[in-house]
């Protein structure tokens, strides 16, 4: 059974093998946005790397090497704090009030539960922009490193504005939360097109 137990341990203290048997076991969290979280952490730790290997060809290096960096200690948390989120969605369906009260407390809960995954996406945008510099400008031998950097951050931009637009609309909240979702979506493609040489400038 799910508890407010499983989702207060914290999944970055796990082994990496104990965090995706969670994922792949029948307990609901880690979930989606857990795994967003994890793999835009990912994806920065690929840009500090690729940044700290890359002073010799950018003067920025370090200064790419730090936003990098507080990027992924940014967003590495947001794995637990949407576990936490999605358990209060859950608690919230298992209440036994009237229904409206019950109805009010769920869409309450949905409409928090939205707002972790937007700022995973928000950090994935700033990521992949950083990652996509160095696949620019970087070491070349580090190309590969950066450019798995700038499409892993955008596939968690993808999923993270998809699972707040899925909340937002369970929710019936009308608010400017899913435009920023869009716009972030957006920004992030453009970067991947540019990082690949796909934005249709020659």
């Amino acid at each position: 059974m799910y508890s407010q137990e499983n989702t207060a341990s914290e999944y970055l203290d796990l082994p990496l093998g104990e965090f995706l048997e969670r994922v792949a076991s029948d307990e609901p969290a880690p979930g989606g946005g857990s795994v967003s979280a994890v793999a835009v952490a990912l994806a920065a730790g690929l840009a500090g790397m690729a940044a700290r290997l890359s002073t010799d060809q950018m003067d920025e290096a370090p200064e790419l090497a730090g936003r990098a960096d507080a990027s992924r200690r940014k967003v590495a948390p947001l794995a637990k704090a949407d576990a936490e989120s999605y358990g209060r969605v859950l608690h919230a369906l298992r209440r036994q009030d009237d229904p409206e009260t019950r109805e009010e407390r769920i869409r309450g809960a949905l409409s928090g539960a939205a707002d972790v995954p937007l700022a995973v996406a928000e950090v994935g945008s700033e990521v992949a922009g950083i990652a996509a510099r160095l696949v620019e400008e970087g070491n070349p031998n580090l190309e590969g490193d950066a450019m798995t950097a700038v499409l892993l951050a955008d596939a968690g931009v993808r999923a993270s504005a998809a699972l707040a637009g899925i909340n937002l609309s369970a929710a019936k909240v009308e608010d400017d939360r899913l435009e920023r979702a869009s716009k972030l979506v957006d920004s992030s493609a453009a970067t991947v097109r540019r990082a690949t040489g796909d934005d249709g400038r020659g």
